[in-house]
């Protein structure tokens, strides 16, 4: 898949985006929820030599193609590691799979209810390794806890510097401005972050898209005027924290949002499971998933 070709498939593509983008603090939870004690490895580069593994044993299963997973997001290490051989962006290309890049580097500590992007030194060099290895787009995640309006316009204006840096770059950002679900505030912090994004969205120069990560709102449709913005390509949104049962059926209320899982896609694969018991795992999983993003019902 060329350029065009990739923007294409996001745009128009009936599936939804993997989250492959587990990073340094959330690994040691990643393996052990796919069964791989604390004591297995030793040091870090043990540690993502086996998260190396298991995404790698991911993207290769047959239940793992561009027919239902559009896309998919892949953490730096991941990005850089071979699969089959081959450099992962190019494994996925392959499969049919437009690759994305998790750029961020965690995030500040809380103030005004939101958790800004901690600074990405290097970022202009990444962006071109990336490019260079066939990447598609990028993804930074942010967290909005509470329905303050200054925080929420400082998250969104630094998720617009970020996107217009990436786009410089050739690449498709995705901006990833999570709200908490378990904020008590959640749907009021939901409006207000979709007012905040629509109106600097408009403010944007040129005409570039841009993609939107989300929390699936408290109320369904919320992020209509979103889906619907000239300067949006496609709206993913994540789990969350919800389980998959749950995520899927609070997405399919949402119409034109496809999902972006990580745990709710990974949540039932294994470590000791056979090549048969794992593919059929994986494969309900996206197929539940799929459907929640392209089978849409009345909220």
């Amino acid at each position: 898949m060329n350029t065009a070709e990739m923007t294409a498939k996001i745009a128009e593509g009936n599936g939804f985006i993997a989250a492959l983008d587990q990073s340094g603090g959330s690994t040691p939870k990643a393996l052990a929820a796919y069964g791989v004690a604390d004591g297995a490895w030793e040091g870090d580069e043990e540690m993502f030599a086996l998260i190396h593994q298991m995404r790698s044993r991911i993207i290769t299963s047959p239940a793992f193609s561009g027919d239902k997973v559009i896309g998919a997001i892949l953490f730096e290490r991941t990005m850089d590691g071979m699969v089959e051989g081959k450099p992962a962006p190019q494994a996925l290309i392959e499969r049919g799979v437009v690759p994305f890049l998790k750029i961020d580097k965690g995030l500040e500590d809380e103030a005004n209810g939101v958790q800004l992007l901690k600074p990405m030194p290097g970022l202009n060099a990444l962006l071109a390794r990336a490019r260079d290895l066939g990447v598609f787009g990028t993804k930074e995640r942010s967290v909005v806890h509470l329905a303050n309006a200054a925080g929420i316009d400082a998250v969104v204006a630094q998720q617009i510097a970020v996107a217009q840096q990436v786009i410089a770059a050739g690449l498709m950002p995705i901006l990833e401005p999570e709200v908490n679900i378990k904020s008590a505030e959640r749907e009021a912090a939901d409006v207000l972050l979709r007012d905040s994004l629509v109106k600097a969205l408009d403010a944007m120069p040129g005409d570039d898209k841009v993609m939107l990560k989300l929390s699936i709102p408290a109320k369904p449709c919320t992020f209509d005027a979103l889906v619907e913005h000239p300067r949006v390509l496609r709206v993913v949104a994540l789990s969350g924290g919800f389980e998959r049962p749950q995520a899927c059926t609070e997405l399919a209320k949402n119409r034109e949002m496809i999902a972006s899982f990580s745990r709710a896609l990974l949540a039932d694969l294994r470590h000791g499971m056979s090549d048969a018991e794992f593919d059929a795992a994986l494969g309900g999983a996206i197929d539940e998933i799929h459907a929640a993003s392209t089978q849409k019902v009345a909220a």
